[in-house]
């Protein structure tokens, strides 16, 4: 997830006066200013491990303004300001979730997950958040950009944007989608107002007895215009998050456990889907992040759970060169990626030498990030 993170329907009029409002010029980024490269760990509630395939409770899941991140610990939605841990009020103090996103104004878009499951919006401060309708359903992809705008799954298999607390837009899938295929996530939305997602589709082919089956990304245009599949490496491709300039990130599954490769979509979408090597020391790996206006893209180098060699561990990608890994907070313990900041930042969580999972924030992660032997 980048600072900003989330989706978009109606007609494609109504569809284009809706954006209008998202559509912003992106300016040049600022200097990153001078930082002191480490890693920082922030407080938590959680004392639980690291464990392959387990939901994660504790990590940074994006990186707001100065020192503001937000994310999840002991499975709660939280944020931190600096180091210091502050929950997100919720009604039940049973509840689980977590902060999914954050803008520059410090508007957070969450998930809760109880009796039944739905989204939130919560500004640091506010008695309570703000639910979304019509967002009751298990999702854990989300994201809202700097003009407020929030995207996610629903209910009925599309995608949607809200606004203020209001559903504004609807997302459907491509026009010449097979029937029966549904939206899977959303996982995506930039400044200018493109949207990023995932379609999932089963379906046999009357006439030739083909089945189609698998999941494949899809973007819905900032200026309203219909939405497009992107270009196929696999049968699951699963995109993650889209910076400024259209470059979209993820990774395709290929068969059992984690057998992920990173992969990068850049605009117009037309040419070969980019393909880094996976981190020299792990067969596989993941995308999670990029940067909004610096290209760095982070994620996770994984090995099949089964033949675990290494634990997993934190990696980056500038854009050119091979994979980085990203230091592990403890000798020969697990970490993993979640997010990436154009000042240099990137979030996530890692296992400390008592075996603890703690969330993390890498300081000028590029300074940080080392090809391993």
């Amino acid at each position: 997830m980048n600072s900003t993170r989330t989706r978009r329907a109606g007609s494609a009029a109504a569809a284009a006066l809706v954006l209008a409002g998202i559509v912003t010029a992106a300016g040049p980024a600022a200097a990153a200013p001078a930082c002191t490269p480490r890693i920082q760990v922030l407080g938590s509630i959680g004392t639980g491990g690291y464990h392959v395939g387990n939901e994660q409770t504790e990590g940074v899941l994006a990186l707001g303004t100065g020192t503001l991140s937000v994310g999840v610990s002991g499975g709660k939605p939280v944020y931190w300001t600096g180091t210091r841990l502050r929950k997100v009020p919720l009604s039940d103090a049973n509840l689980s979730g977590a902060v999914l996103a954050v803008n520059k104004s410090g508007l957070m878009v969450g998930v809760v997950h109880g009796a039944d499951d739905y989204l939130f919006t919560y500004r640091a401060g506010d008695a309570a958040v703000t639910r979304l309708p019509g967002s009751d359903w298990l999702s854990d992809d989300a994201d809202v950009n700097d003009a407020g705008y929030v995207v996610s799954r629903t209910r009925p298999g599309t995608g949607a944007v809200w606004k203020d607390g209001l559903k504004v837009r609807d997302l459907a899938v491509p026009s010449d989608a097979a029937p029966g295929t549904r939206i899977e996530l959303v996982s995506g939305i930039n400044n200018k107002g493109d949207v990023i997602g995932m379609a999932r589709e089963d379906y046999e082919v009357p006439e030739t007895g083909q089945r189609l089956e698998g999941s494949y990304p899809v973007l819905w245009p900032a200026d309203g215009g219909p939405a497009k599949a992107l270009p196929r490496t696999s049968h699951d491709s699963w995109v993650q998050d889209i910076d400024e300039s259209g470059r979209v990130v993820g990774y395709d599954w290929y068969g059992m456990g984690y057998q992920y490769r990173p992969v990068t979509w850049t605009p117009p979408y037309s040419g070969p889907v980019g393909a880094p090597d996976a981190l020299k020391t792990h067969p596989y790996g993941t995308f999670e992040a990029v940067s909004p206006t610096t290209g760095v893209s982070v994620g996770t180098a994984k090995f099949h759970p089964d033949i675990q060699t290494l634990p997993d561990q934190a990696q980056l990608w500038t854009g050119t060169g091979p994979v980085l890994a990203l230091p592990r907070l403890a000798a020969n313990q697990a970490s993993a990626a979640s997010s990436a900041a154009d000042d240099g930042r990137v979030g996530g969580a890692a296992v400390n030498a008592g075996g603890t999972l703690k969330p993390v924030i890498w300081t000028c992660a590029t300074k940080q990030a080392y090809l391993p032997k």
